[in-house]
């Protein structure tokens, strides 16, 4: 492979599995070559965190975080500063594919604990992310289960890990949502009522059993006594969520699909792409490490420079990473 290649290689992968890099990293990280660029890539625990110590002094209401505007500016600084960049492309990606908002959750450490989950848990078992997503008070919130009670189900939450967060449209029936609503009925959390202290109180999630439904559910052909955990047990096992999640990691790292609603009618791009991540995806028992070394590595990967328009979010971050504008705590 000439240098020419090999450099214009190491930025794509940079580009994709991070926001760009330095002139100087980029040096390092081309002595050190592709491969194990990946691995060092999937073990963020090898570089060093972010010192946000040394970032609050600059910033203290980004540790505060009484509004939006303080989680924003921890994590774009996050997202300029770290040594873990795919961790970072990580949390952005579960965002973008568990999509939640300030503007009806209205707490932005809700929001910043959230980001912080995907961002420890993000690129591990994803029936665990599925979990503490289900026990994440601000999707608990967002989807409203603090409503979803056993003599009143609500099927809002039931809906969406159905058709956005796991199997997608087509996958289920009306019955196996009204099933998975009654399997989450008391999980719930506390905190959201404000007394005269100066901020939120933190939200934790709680389960109230007296609340849940102890009867037993029919759902996806399985009968029993289920609880929320047993539910994710058996959509994790669907065939379909592993095409449903590695669709999304092929849109996001490699090349733009269509809109998730069109995928029913719409087959992927690239079929044979798919049905390799989802053999690796089930293979390795929901890790999502495999499945993303396998990408990173594929030559469908290597071949798809210019076939993804980044979002605002990797343009603005990526120009900053570019340029070190903004490394470190900058007052700015």
């Amino acid at each position: 492979m000439s240098g020419r290649r090999q450099v214009a290689l190491m930025a794509h992968l940079m580009r994709r599995a991070g926001f760009s890099a330095t002139y100087d990293e980029y040096d390092a990280l081309l002595a050190q070559g592709y491969e194990e660029t990946i691995e060092q890539l999937l073990a963020p625990e090898t570089q060093p965190d972010i010192d946000e110590a040394l970032f609050f002094r600059y910033h203290p209401m980004a540790e505060y975080m009484h509004v939006g505007e303080h989680a924003r500016m921890n994590w774009i600084f996050r997202m300029t500063n770290t040594k873990r960049p795919l961790q970072e492309k990580m949390a952005l990606f579960w965002h973008h594919v568990f999509a939640t908002g300030l503007d009806k959750v209205e707490s932005a450490y809700a929001m910043h604990t959230q980001i912080a989950m995907f961002r420890e848990h993000g690129m591990g078992d994803f029936r665990d992310l599925l979990v503490r997503l289900a026990q994440d008070p601000g999707m608990i919130y967002w989807l409203d289960n603090q409503d979803n009670h056993k003599r009143a189900p609500n099927e809002n939450w039931g809906r969406e890990l159905l058709e956005l967060f796991s199997l997608g449209v087509g996958q289920y029936t009306e019955k196996d949502v009204y099933e998975c609503a009654r399997a989450f009925t008391g999980w719930t959390f506390t905190g959201k009522s404000r007394g005269i202290q100066l901020a939120q109180i933190p939200w934790r999630f709680e389960y109230r059993h007296e609340d849940h439904d102890e009867t037993d559910k029919t759902f996806l052909g399985q009968t029993g006594n289920f609880g929320g955990e047993d539910i994710i047990d058996i959509v994790v096992r669907q065939p379909a969520c592993a095409r449903f999640i590695v669709r999304h990691l092929y849109s996001f790292f490699v090349e733009d699909e269509p809109e998730v609603p069109k995928w029913p009618n719409e087959p992927p791009k690239n079929p044979e792409a798919i049905d390799l991540l989802s053999k690796v995806f089930i293979d390795s028992d929901f890790e999502m490490k495999p499945v993303l070394r396998t990408l990173f590595n594929s030559d469908f990967f290597k071949e798809a420079e210019y076939k993804k328009v980044k979002n605002p979010a990797e343009v603005v971050v990526g120009t900053l990473k570019l340029t070190a504008g903004f490394a470190g705590p900058d007052p700015q």
